[in-house]
């Protein structure tokens, strides 16, 4: 640890370069210049914090490295120091470090300048785990589910490039997903013996991916605590994939490769995930939807007892979606949960069922633990993520770990921000934020920007977001305005169920009269001078907007939205979520398809529209983005068509952001009167 004060020095150079700047309103460059905290891994004697720095730079290069953090001192040291990013990274229980980057896992132990290389494969490694005696490796990479071994997946992905045909045979869904097109590979689980080398696949044959592309990891298998068994959540629907939510919890024995894996959670049709048994191995602790083909269920955290079989729902009475959760020992559990415009951090307590909220405001966006340390990552609307370690005594200590964008947010000023309620749909409590422009001044009007999430089960919670944050437009000079309407998150499951077959009712209601109330309770806000703007369900309620209240805003902005209802539900890839939101598929309930489509009132658009999208969205596909245009064209009604070929249903890279931050803020000032 011969370089922990570096940081510290470092930082102090900066602030001190920096006392005399004048802080500057908040910008895209400033968004992009953030430094990015990973996930926490805390080392087995709760000393040391092991986590990820990401720095990115606006000609989209991205440099990604794994630092160590002691909880004491507070003291941080960066460990590699290679351009190529560190896909996962764990601790050994004896204290070393391991890491994959490429196909390969590295070992470093500290204090020693190189790591060295223990396991090498021919692909990609996605994520893994070390097992509880360090002997074992369990990892995830994409292979051809009909090869022997992993060299036959390399030779053939070589082959594939190769070859002068470019045609590709499907036989069922899904032919792509996310922003990839489906090559014929699956990602498998893999266990591989670290002493003499070798891997063997756990899934052979199987048409299943674990863990599920594009944003599952390790958190979805565990060891138990003995070795022997894995416990994964994989979807091993086949040709149901694209319609289902059927997630499983299966049981392989390590020690036996003859034995079949045993689906724990056969019974329940929905989705089960994020297994961890409990530390003597006689209980699997899982969290449990109840609704097969609905993604936004409940997620209930239960108790499998693995000698009888009996279930018990932990927080079957709780309101509240569990995110996730890590048991902590002493008949207590960590979980972290949105709750009204927060992701806050909660500990539940087994003996006498009581949840205790002890982060309550902000994102806890990770956490881990040990015995009464816990280090959990934590940002909100005006900071970016930093770690932060909690004591668990009799009065809870807060103190904050690291302090990587300090020297940035000395030199910005955000806009003061506060939460609101008001009675929406049913006269029922609805609430959003509301942002200050920066330079406020009280007896000044300011036109405003309307933000509408997506999902449609979503949140504008009090996060740091990188792809729509509030406070670049108050920066910009515009009071900006989220609402969580009905169909949000984080206000019990009937909120969050409600908007269900009803797209363009009660969502509709709230954003009308949340924006009336902004009017009467902010004289500052003027609400006649505004713009909306969304992306996913966000942007299909522009399109909405656009024929059933089109003459409310001057403007709209319409990132990724759903045009057609009807053709969004046969160009799409996850199929369980428009046939859950409207009863089922197409061509059984039509009807329900179209009640609240977006393209049978194009003839009353009249509001001026910027459309964006990406080439590789599969989520909600061009054509829809394409047909909007077309609609606002032909009609002659002022808009444009900002597309990104290479972004997703998503804009991520730097340069991409810088451009559409830009060109979203030309838009509003076009339109909007007195933007400061």
């Amino acid at each position: 640890m011969s370089r922990l004060f570096a940081l510290s020095f470092f930082l102090c150079l900066a602030l001190f370069a920096d006392a005399n700047a004048k802080p500057h309103p908040f910008t895209v460059h400033d968004l992009i210049a953030t430094k990015r905290v990973g996930v926490p891994r805390l080392s087995p004697d709760g000393r040391l914090v092991l986590f990820s720095l990401t720095q990115v730079e606006p000609n989209n290069h991205t440099q990604s490295d794994l630092w160590l953090v002691d909880t004491a001192s507070g003291e941080s040291a960066q460990l590699t120091f290679t351009p190529r990013a560190e896909k996962d990274y764990q601790w050994t229980p004896d204290g070393r470090i391991l890491f994959a980057r490429d196909g390969n896992i590295w070992e470093l132990v500290i204090g020693q300048d190189k790591p060295k290389k223990i396991l090498s494969v021919p692909v990609d490694i996605e994520s893994f785990r070390i097992s509880p005696d360090g002997k074992m490796i369990v990892f995830s990479a994409r292979v051809f589910v009909d090869c022997e071994n992993l060299d036959c997946t390399a030779q053939r992905a070589a082959q594939q490039k190769q070859r002068k045909a470019s045609g590709r045979l499907y036989h069922q869904l899904f032919v792509r997903h996310w922003d990839r097109w489906r090559d014929g590979r699956r990602a498998h689980l893999f266990v591989a013996h670290i002493e003499d080398k070798r891997v063997r696949d756990l899934m052979p044959n199987w048409q299943a991916d674990a863990p599920a592309p594009p944003f599952e990891g390790n958190e979805t298998y565990r060891f138990s605590p003995d070795g022997r068994y894995l416990f994964a959540s994989i979807k091993n629907a086949k040709r149901e994939e694209a319609w289902s939510t059927n997630y499983d919890i299966y049981r392989f024995d390590l020690a036996d490769p003859a034995a079949a894996p045993v689906n724990l959670t056969q019974a329940n049709p929905a989705w089960d995930t994020a297994p961890q048994p409990s530390a003597d191995g006689r209980h699997l602790y899982y969290t449990a939807m109840a609704t097969p083909g609905y993604e936004s269920d409940k997620r209930t955290l239960v108790r499998l007892d693995l000698t009888t079989g009996s279930l018990t729902p932990i927080t079957g009475q709780w309101d509240r979606s569990v995110d996730a959760f890590q048991l902590i020992g002493d008949g207590r559990i960590l979980i972290s949960a949105l709750e009204k415009g927060h992701r806050k951090l909660f500990v539940l307590d087994l003996n006498g069922g009581k949840i205790t909220t002890i982060v309550p405001r902000g994102n806890v966006a990770a956490f881990t633990a040990r015995n009464k340390t816990i280090i959990y990552l934590h940002n909100d609307f005006s900071h970016p993520s930093e770690l932060y370690k909690l004591t668990l005594n009799r009065r809870i200590r807060t103190q904050q770990l690291t302090y990587f964008n300090k020297p940035l947010l000395t030199q910005i000023q955000f806009g003061r921000y506060e939460q609101f309620r008001f009675q929406g749909w049913n006269n029922e409590w609805v609430d959003g934020y509301l942002f200050r422009p920066v330079n406020f001044k009280k007896h000044r009007r300011y036109p405003v920007a309307l933000l509408i999430h997506g999902g449609p089960q979503g949140s504008f919670y009090n996060r740091f977001h990188y792809r729509w944050n509030p406070q670049i437009f108050a920066a910009a000079g515009y009071v900006t305005v989220t609402i969580d309407f009905h169909g949000s998150t984080g206000y019990g499951q009937a909120f969050t169920d409600s908007i269900q077959n009803d797209w363009g009712g009660k969502p509709l209601e709230d954003l009308k009269k949340g924006l009336a109330f902004v009017g009467r309770r902010y004289p500052f806000a003027d609400t006649k001078n505004a713009c909306a703007l969304g992306a996913s369900y966000g942007g299909y309620m522009i399109n909405w907007i656009a024929g059933q209240w089109p003459e409310k805003f001057r403007c709209l902005v319409n990132h990724g939205g759903v045009f057609d209802n009807r053709m969004m539900y046969y160009a799409t890839e996850e199929l369980w979520l428009p046939e859950r939101e409207h009863l089922g598929p197409y061509y059984d309930f039509a009807r329900a398809h179209e009640k609240h489509n977006p393209a049978l009132y194009v003839k009353r658009w009249k509001t001026p529209m910027l459309v964006i999208q990406g080439g590789r969205d599969y989520r909600i596909p061009e054509t829809q983005a394409i047909a909007t245009f077309t609609a606002l064209q032909r009609q002659g009604i002022d808009s444009a068509f900002l597309y990104f070929p290479d972004e997703n249903h998503w804009v991520l890279k730097p340069a991409n952001s810088i451009q559409w931050h830009e060109t979203v803020l030309s838009w509003l000032r076009r339109y909007l009167k007195n933007t400061p």
